[in-house]
């Protein structure tokens, strides 16, 4: 893409796609006439971005004002959008607004209370003196907390900024606008209450030992952007001293979703897992979940690389993790590139960084070749030029086919834990999760463009809940409620 504008003032070449992400409404005032309307949304689509609504507020016997709300690719296009506006003939630009800035003014979630209090009877049963009978329950019998309290459906939302999104090691204060993100989307998706933890400290034993010490309020713990490899310490551990699910979604809830689109994705193509290879670019936290849940279902063979290129027997002075990786993956100890990893491989995930691959690498690969590539917000390829070449093609962005996005698995994964007053999270809890994601796109509606649900699909997160609660009851690690699940929010 190479936006322009439409009086031929400088150009911005970008290859990024526009994005709701970067949503801005230019509030502009234009001289009335029939085609000034038009005049408004060419010029900003001849400038790369994507109008998606205009909205006239005012007007005069002169002038038209008009809210044009349009997706651009980054901020530096979404300045070369209003610049474009503004050297128009006749057009006043007024207002710029940002609208994801908009959304998140005073945070995106609020504490509300489920009694009403409005009379002395209520505020003595709810607080003193009648709150002192229920505390004596509980300190009679600890397990009354999950029946008496918020402990039953609420999960803490931990991070100490280590890992944010693509963003990288940016601290806890600016990690805090994902993980009420996180918290928004566990109460709208699995009716779950959720509170962001944002630790300022990224000290293993430190961490370890906050969580640990606030456990009691929560029926789960979900880790979130902490780096690897300390993820996988900190989530071992935790699991070793809590008797909640510790459930890191950085791993699992990726691991869940690419499989359940991987499973779609081998029955539209014809293949089967286990005849296929597979290359995963990263490593890290997101990688290694994937590729250990795909050798858990049978995976033919996988090959890994990071940093260091193909992970395979002969490399040295690897981590615990990078370790079991070269004993179980890349059976012909593969040590070239990435572009030579992939020639003759059925499938291609990830979960790295933009722009690694071109379509000609995508050529290169297998016949009706499945390519995941969910590096956000660039791809490590762009969709684009794959979709020349593979059969099968998803990314991580919600503008293009075939979203693999943490939402469809993690608020089911963790409403079953709950209902189930499970103490641990599985792996076998994880296979049946992706299974059940994959099962709600059924036969009659999979094709190349629809291997998984759309995060709005209703049927979603019961289906999950429904398969995590199935395990959960199979297993000496939980006891069901005597109660009803927690309902789900309806869409």
């Amino acid at each position: 893409m190479k936006p322009t504008d439409s009086t031929k003032g400088d150009i911005v070449p970008t290859t990024r796609l526009p994005s709701a992400g970067y949503s801005i409404t230019v509030r502009v005032a234009v001289i009335a006439d029939s085609s000034a309307i038009g005049r408004l949304t060419m010029a900003v689509g001849e400038a790369g971005a994507i109008v998606t609504a205009v909205d006239v507020v005012d007007s005069d016997h002169l002038r038209v004002v008009a809210d044009v709300t349009c997706d651009t690719a980054d901020s530096a296009h979404a300045d070369q959008v209003v610049k474009t506006l503004e050297a128009m003939e006749g057009v006043e630009v007024r207002k710029v607004s940002d609208r994801t800035f908009l959304l998140h003014l005073g945070g995106k979630i609020e504490v509300t209370s489920k009694v009403n209090l409005k009379t002395r009877d209520e505020l003595s049963r709810a607080y003193t003196p009648g709150v002192a009978r229920v505390c004596q329950a509980i300190a009679d019998n600890p397990e009354d907390a999950r029946r008496l309290t918020i402990k039953r459906n609420t999960v803490a939302v931990v991070t100490d900024g280590s890992a944010v999104l693509g963003l990288g090691n940016i601290g806890p204060a600016a990690a805090l606008p994902v993980m009420e993100g996180k918290a928004a989307l566990f109460k709208r998706f699995g009716g779950v209450d959720a509170w962001p933890v944002c630790l300022d400290t990224q000290d293993t034993e430190e961490i370890i030992k906050i969580v640990k010490a606030i456990a009691p309020v929560y029926g789960g713990i979900n880790l979130e952007d902490i780096a690897a490899p300390r993820c996988f310490e900190i989530e071992a551990r935790l699991r070793e001293m809590l008797d909640i699910p510790v459930f890191h979604d950085d791993q699992h809830g990726t691991a869940i979703c690419v499989l359940a689109a991987l499973t779609n994705a081998l029955r539209v193509v014809g293949k089967k897992l286990a005849d296929v290879k597979v290359v995963v670019s990263g490593a890290g936290a997101a990688g290694t979940a994937i590729m250990k849940l795909l050798l858990k279902q049978g995976v033919g063979d996988v090959i890994a690389y990071d940093r260091r290129g193909a992970l395979h027997r002969d490399m040295a002075n690897l981590g615990p993790n990078w370790q079991w990786l070269v004993e179980h993956t890349n059976k012909d100890s593969y040590s070239g590139d990435l572009p030579g990893a992939i020639v003759g491989a059925d499938v291609f995930i990830g979960v790295s960084a933009p722009n690694l691959l071109t379509g000609d690498d995508i050529a290169r690969m297998a016949p009706n070749a499945i390519v995941f590539a969910l590096a956000n917000p660039d791809p490590e390829v762009d969709p684009r030029e794959a979709r020349k070449h593979a059969a099968v093609v998803a990314t991580g962005r919600s503008d293009q086919p075939n979203q693999i996005n943490n939402v469809l698995a993690f608020p089911g994964v963790f409403r079953g834990m709950l209902d189930a007053q499970a103490r641990e999270f599985t792996e076998e809890m994880a296979l049946a999760a992706a299974m059940a994601i994959a099962d709600v796109v059924g036969e009659e509606k999979l094709n190349p463009s629809v291997i998984v649900p759309s995060v709005f699909d209703p049927r979603v997160a019961p289906a999950v809940a429904a398969a995590i609660r199935a395990v959960a009851q199979q297993s000496t690690t939980a006891s069901l409620l005597d109660s009803d699940p927690t309902p789900i929010p309806e869409s």
